[in-house]
């Protein structure tokens, strides 16, 4: 297996780096190595390797900066990622991509499936679904990885938040009405490592498939659970109390969705991949804090 890790500075892409099975060739590029929205670098980069599989970690993820920065977002989320989805069609390489819950509007009862309608509220979900759609386009042999609330030991991400804002406060005022899916980066990238590793040229699976965390909560029920971590491996001294806020009284630039919960039976039916157990990511918290 040759594999192509793009954005591998990040959350997901460090831990694709370090999880890579040793005996699989792997190149890994972040930004300053290859920047994807440069269609003849990423051209050049692709078939002097000529990978098996590409896997694409690279995007702009800042949510509510993107309101005001649309066409860099449109640019590193669409345009950059349909780059590098006709690159991989060029080299005959299957292309996994990772996209986000915020492509739907949020207003769903129970949980969303790959075919239910998307509406994304914001710049963001909106560039990710264009990114999306480029993906589908430019090549055949593509997977859509659908995924929400990314935590892990590296980047900025909640729980690193909750942790820096429980050392210097007795009371956190959280977000109760938002429900979702807190999904470790680990196993994300130990997912799409797995589908990687599973695809055959004559394969038939390809598509958008759902993977995040289980069991569902809220952003206050997941800093609760956090709390509890911290404070049973001795990470905080003491659990700050929590209110429970409503999405109006915390205003953001961008629309959050009130519901993200992912129904992940798609992937466990195709590939035989469960869902990310977070509570138990969260047993090594410590790597979390500081």
């Amino acid at each position: 297996m040759k594999l192509l890790i793009v954005g591998c500075a990040g959350q997901v892409g460090r831990e694709l780096v370090r999880r890579a099975p040793a005996d699989w060739e792997v190149k890994a590029v972040d930004r300053q190595e290859l920047d994807i929205t440069d269609h003849r670098k990423v051209m050049s980069v692709v078939s002097e390797f000529r990978p098996n599989s590409i896997i694409n970690a690279a995007a702009y993820t800042a949510v509510d900066r993107a309101e005001s920065e649309r066409e860099f977002a449109y640019l590193i989320n669409s345009t950059g990622a349909e780059n590098l989805a006709i690159a991989a069609q060029q080299v005959d390489a299957s292309f996994l991509h990772i996209s986000t819950d915020y492509v739907f509007s949020g207003d769903h009862e129970g949980c969303y499936v790959e075919t239910d309608t998307t509406g994304p509220t914001g710049v963001y979900g909106a560039s990710k679904l264009a990114g999306e759609q480029a993906v589908a386009m430019a090549c055949k042999k593509h997977i859509i990885l659908r995924t929400a609330w990314v935590f892990g030991e590296y980047g900025n991400n909640f729980v690193k938040t909750m942790l820096r804002l429980a050392k210097d406060r007795e009371q956190l005022s959280i977000v109760g009405d938002q429900f979702g899916s807190p999904t470790y980066a680990g196993d994300i990238a130990e997912t799409l490592l797995a589908i990687a590793g599973q695809l055959k040229p004559e394969d038939e699976r390809w598509g958008v498939y759902h993977y995040s965390g289980y069991p569902y909560t809220s952003w206050a029920g997941f800093a609760a659970e956090i709390f509890t971590s911290a404070t049973k491996h001795s990470v905080l001294a003491k659990s700050p109390s929590i209110l429970d806020i409503k999405t109006v009284e915390y205003p953001t630039p961008a629309k959050r969705p009130s519901n993200s919960k992912l129904d992940c039976g798609k992937l466990l039916k195709k590939f035989n991949i469960a869902p990310s157990d977070w509570q138990k990511a969260l047993e090594n918290i410590g790597a979390y804090h500081g």
